[in-house]
């Protein structure tokens, strides 16, 4: 047990002892135990597995490539529809886990295999997304704001295109693109703000 896991399941507001569980279960099954994005993280021959975290109304295992499982009891849950590679197991309390120990450690074994196979998720393209009509309308009056984005990396552009394509209203992804330009322009992405702001 990494003992900076154990001091931040003792920061949890709650499910503590249900994360204790699945981390008994997880340890179980040769993985490594690690803390990486302040999450619980289980790792093999330091590839990612699978990542524990919680939420208001529930907790979860995250299978980083979840996406190339197979899933016959049919528990792994794509958390958004933009989301292309992670799956999770959903649970709201310890019996949960419990009722679903041999399912976790199915599912842990075939993350391993995938993992061992070397099989890669087929990610979309950053050109695959759609523009908003608001930001082509900056690009087009603000060539070195186009160039300021094209230099951003594809995950970053990625991040942007779905922030902005995500409000309903054209006000809004026009507010949006506005408050983000200067970050854009500093090569910094959606959650690189977020870091420097806390």
């Amino acid at each position: 047990m990494n003992p900076l896991v154990t001091e931040r399941i003792k920061k949890m507001s709650h499910w503590q002892s249900e994360f204790e569980l699945l981390r008994i279960i997880l340890l179980g099954c040769g993985l490594t135990e690690e803390l990486k994005w302040e999450e619980a993280c289980y790792t093999l021959d330091d590839a990612n597995i699978v990542l524990m975290h919680g939420f208001k109304e529930y907790f979860a295992l995250l299978f980083f490539k979840g996406a190339l499982m197979k899933d016959p009891a049919g528990i792994l849950v794509q958390q958004t529809e933009n989301v292309q590679s992670g799956r999770q197991i959903r649970f709201t309390s310890a019996k949960d886990v419990i009722r679903m120990e041999s399912l976790i450690k199915e599912c842990v074994q075939e993350a391993v295999a995938v993992d061992k196979a070397g099989l890669k998720v087929e990610y979309r393209k950053t050109e695959e997304y759609d523009v908003p009509d608001e930001l082509q309308d900056a690009f087009n009056t603000n060539s070195g704001f186009r160039d300021a984005f094209e230099r951003l990396t594809p995950g970053r552009q990625r991040g942007y295109l779905l922030y902005f394509a995500a409000a309903k209203q054209s006000k809004t992804r026009t507010e949006r693109i506005e408050k983000w330009m200067g970050a854009i322009f500093d090569g910094i992405g959606l959650q690189d703000e977020y870091k420097q702001s806390k």
